[in-house]
């Protein structure tokens, strides 16, 4: 068994931290390992420990528990750091997009071409960078042989930013790529018998591969949509991976969008509410509309609401609420189990674009500085990343990925120079920005509704 400490960071996001949680107790080579839970919402964090303790009790399972509000106890003696904090949540991230809407930037500034994703602020997230930095230097003077797993957003920027910033190891953790099952299904093939690749970016990633056997499943998928997709209704607002959005982006880049890269498919999909619903459903358009972000944020608050409930019920049974035999999906706690104890686990990693056993970068069109979300092979000696075949097609990479690229790089020249003037650039290439005053009223505002912001540009 191995004995390990492992931290969450953000561990009041009761939700996620409970799935973690339940995957430790699960793994029964954990037993005996310690579990420190962090979080500076004593309440929340008071309700997960109760919620950790009692369910590691009802499986048998051997691990310690210890909750702290301070960062650097948290992180004191860890073999893992899994950070799932947003700073400020998403009741911050609402002001600045309020403040975005106010100056003409439809659902804020932050909801740039290639970058539509409700909570994956990247242009007005200031604090949200600090903490990452904040972490990744608590990490150096403490536990500076520690590896730090993102799972906060935005995986992209953040894996980026702490990785030049620092001398810390940090992964990124999505599960976006659990949406090549639902397209599977569609084609009426088990995953389990698909060979299927996905590459590209954190919330940009494409099926570059999709075989069962010598058969190219993408035939069936041409015939699905002539079929069934006149036929098509959401069922809720992130059910997106087979909307007429991913289809005619798959119609025009020959390869299908996986999970939230539907999301991120340019201003088309997205120039009014109306337009939302044409490509992404009734009632609501997506995710990412005042209506879906509203939807997800009631079922959010119901879930969270469900579990502080539970964590007061001392009667309440955690096995039936959380049988024990599921996993929950999320990789963070299978990454670990496949390095400490030789596990050999097939994942889909944000790691740096660079292989090192073959000498020779992952995807040949990006440099090897940059992180790239691609299947990996994780075992007692290490990651392995899969020789991407087919590689993505040219047309993915110039027209979508090259630009998600370097609005990475201009969000994290602005942020790490503090220069305003680069930060006012990005806004002038914004397809929604008509003049320099429009810009300039924006900037005061920002300044004024987020202190941090003001702090790092000087303003």
């Amino acid at each position: 068994m191995a004995d390990i400490k492992i931290s969450i960071i953000g561990a009041g996001s009761a939700i996620f931290s409970i799935r973690l949680v339940g995957d430790l107790c699960r793994t029964k080579e954990f037993h005996g390992s310690h579990v420190t839970l962090m979080d500076i919402d004593r309440e929340r964090l008071d309700a997960v420990y109760n919620l950790a303790t009692r369910y590691a009790k009802a499986l048998g399972s051997k691990l310690h528990f210890e909750k702290t509000d301070d960062l650097e106890r948290a992180i004191e003696g860890s073999d893992f750091v899994i950070n799932t904090a947003l700073v400020g949540g998403h009741a911050e991230q609402a002001i600045m997009r309020e403040v975005g809407e106010r100056n003409g930037y439809y659902r804020g500034i932050d909801a740039t071409e290639f970058n539509f994703v409700s909570d994956y602020f990247t242009l007005t997230n200031t604090r949200q960078f600090d903490y990452f930095l904040e972490i990744a230097r608590k990490m150096e003077k403490v536990v500076p042989k520690a590896e730090l797993l993102l799972a906060a957003n935005p995986v992209f920027e953040g894996t980026n930013l702490i990785s030049r910033m620092s001398g810390i190891k940090v992964t990124g953790f999505c599960h976006g790529h659990h949406d090549v099952r639902l397209v599977a299904e569609a084609v009426g093939v088990e995953l389990e018998d698909v060979d299927w690749q996905v590459a590209g970016f954190n919330h940009n990633i494409w099926l570059t591969r999709f075989r069962k056997g010598k058969e190219n499943l993408y035939g069936r998928l041409d015939r699905w949509i002539e079929r069934e997709i006149e036929n098509w209704q959401a069922k809720d607002p992130f059910d997106l991976q087979l909307s007429p959005g991913a289809i005619d982006m798959y119609k025009f880049y020959g390869r299908m969008p996986i999970g939230d890269s539907v999301r991120n498919g340019s201003w088309k999909y997205n120039y009014d509410p109306a337009t939302k619903r044409r490509w992404f459903g009734h009632p609501w358009g997506g995710v990412d509309t005042k209506e879906g972000w509203q939807w997800y944020q009631e079922r959010l608050r119901e879930s969270t609401e469900r579990t502080f409930k539970l964590a007061g019920d001392e009667s309440a049974d955690l096995l039936k609420e959380f049988p024990p035999e599921e996993m929950s999906g999320e990789q963070h706690v299978q990454y670990i189990d496949a390095l400490v104890n030789n596990k050999k686990t097939r994942l889909v990693l944000n790691i740096p674009n660079y292989d090192n056993s073959r000498k020779e970068r992952i995807i040949p069109d990006f440099p090897e500085n940059v992180y790239v979300e691609v299947p990996v092979t994780v075992d007692g000696n290490g990651v392995l990343p899969e020789v991407i075949d087919p590689q993505i097609p040219e047309k993915i990479v110039k027209m979508y990925l090259f630009p998600r690229w370097l609005r990475m790089e201009w969000a994290l020249d602005a942020y790490i120079s503090g220069d305003i003037s680069v930060f006012k650039e990005i806004l002038v290439r914004d397809r929604r920005t008509d003049s320099e005053a429009q810009i300039e009223r924006l900037v005061v505002e920002l300044a004024e509704a987020n202190p941090a912001f003001a702090k790092r540009y000087g303003l």
